[in-house]
């Protein structure tokens, strides 16, 4: 295509979507994804890999992601690379941050463009910003509240968007885990995705494990069926005695969004009386941090979070370092833990908790998601020693 005399060198591309904070701040860009608007908390995420597990991750509900990675969405999106395990009910992120635009997919798996996946989840996408401005933004300021808005005409009410953004509440104090919990009991079997044969089976367990949905990620579960486990998976809601008639060999305490303090108000009884009982327990993020609550800890916001995929922890039980994958904005303090509560693992980046075990019983959990591989398999002996503890209670 060739200009014409009359057009501009530089054409003057008019914005399609805003990126408006709650101190007024705008960042201007071009819109992906659905139109609208939506508002959250801006984080950002590290991976350069991996959009389509972190866009649909539970966990990240109520939250805006800027990813760091310039080239999201060059391989596309599949049916497979999921996390929420109803891909019918409500959303996780509520807004996407890139870069650059969306180019055309090319990977062997591709099913579908980014752009049009985006618009089918409803999803709303920015891109054309400095995602490095913003990224030094957050590490300066703390994860700010937003409003990120899309609209193809160019046409916002920016009065308007900015006192949205600035009336949210925030994230700390919001119990936001009956947006992404199920609404019944449902069981599942499937196990880990292998090269050129896909997902399997578990037709033999071994365990019978009840699974706490607070915002369960798929692959948590087929790991946990990969280990023999016959699982169940239950609402956040779930009261003990419930939980403990299913005759559990284990329980899972699982991820999820929101302000634990918040969640724990329901949940932390429910843990404490499952902890009582003796069962082998194993928690992860959301699950983590409100067992830490029902130990008698206490969990802090944090000022950036920690979301990527990249993030070094040191088990204090081993000397080991893991390279893991983090999705959080919320930590166990660990100078509030009781005596009878071990810190086991610790972020090499600021030292904060990543990991508790009784000292007394079989349970224990872990910060960051042993269940994605960014090591790449790094932490899933955690799902080992879960089933170790089943095996050898099974055996006493």
């Amino acid at each position: 295509m060739t200009t014409s005399e009359n057009s501009p060198a530089w054409p003057d591309l008019k914005p399609t979507a805003l990126l408006v904070l709650a101190d007024g701040t705008v960042f201007e860009g071009f819109g992906l994804g659905a139109e609208g608007h939506a508002v959250g908390e801006v984080c950002f995420n590290t991976a350069m890999t991996g959009y389509e597990e972190i866009l649909t991750d539970p966990s990240y509900a109520g939250q805006l992601i800027t990813f760091t990675f310039p080239h999201i969405g060059n391989v596309g999106t599949n049916d497979e690379d999921i996390e929420t395990v109803n891909m019918a009910s409500t959303l996780g992120a509520r807004g996407a941050i890139l870069r650059a635009a969306i180019t055309d997919p090319s990977n062997y798996r591709a099913s579908r463009h980014l752009d049009q996946w985006l618009k089918a989840r409803g999803i709303i996408g920015l891109s054309g910003i400095d995602t490095r401005a913003l990224t030094a933004l957050i590490r300066s300021k703390g994860m700010p509240n937003a409003v990120i808005a899309h609209s193809r005409d160019g046409k916002f009410d920016l009065d308007a968007l900015k006192k949205e953004a600035h009336a949210w509440p925030g994230l700390e104090g919001m119990d936001l885990v009956p947006m992404v919990t199920s609404g019944q009991r449902f069981t599942w079997d499937e196990t880990p995705w292998q090269w050129d044969k896909g997902f399997g089976r578990q037709e033999n367990p071994e365990f019978n494990v009840v699974a706490v949905d607070y915002g369960i990620k798929r692959n948590i579960l087929r790991l946990l069926a990969g280990e023999g486990c016959k699982v169940t998976v239950v609402p956040a809601t779930t009261s003990a005695d419930d939980i403990l008639a299913l005759n559990p060999d284990g329980v899972f305490l699982s991820n999820g969004p929101g302000d634990p303090a918040a969640t724990g108000e329901y949940a932390v009884p429910v843990i404490r009386k499952i902890v009582d009982s003796g069962v082998p327990t194993f928690g992860i993020c959301l699950g983590h941090q409100m067992l830490g609550l029902a130990m008698g800890g206490k969990t802090v916001k944090m000022h950036q979070g920690h979301h990527g995929a990249n993030h070094p922890v040191k088990d204090m039980t081993t000397g080991k370092v893991e390279i893991t994958s983090m999705n959080h904005g919320f930590a166990v303090d660990k100078t509030t833990l009781p005596g009878n509560v071990e810190q086991t693992h610790v972020s090499l980046f600021d030292q904060s908790n990543c990991g508790i075990a009784l000292k007394d019983k079989p349970v224990f959990s872990v910060q960051y998601h042993p269940e994605a591989s960014p090591g790449p398999r790094d932490s899933h002996y955690l799902f080992r020693r879960f089933s170790d503890l089943m095996r050898e209670r099974k055996r006493a």
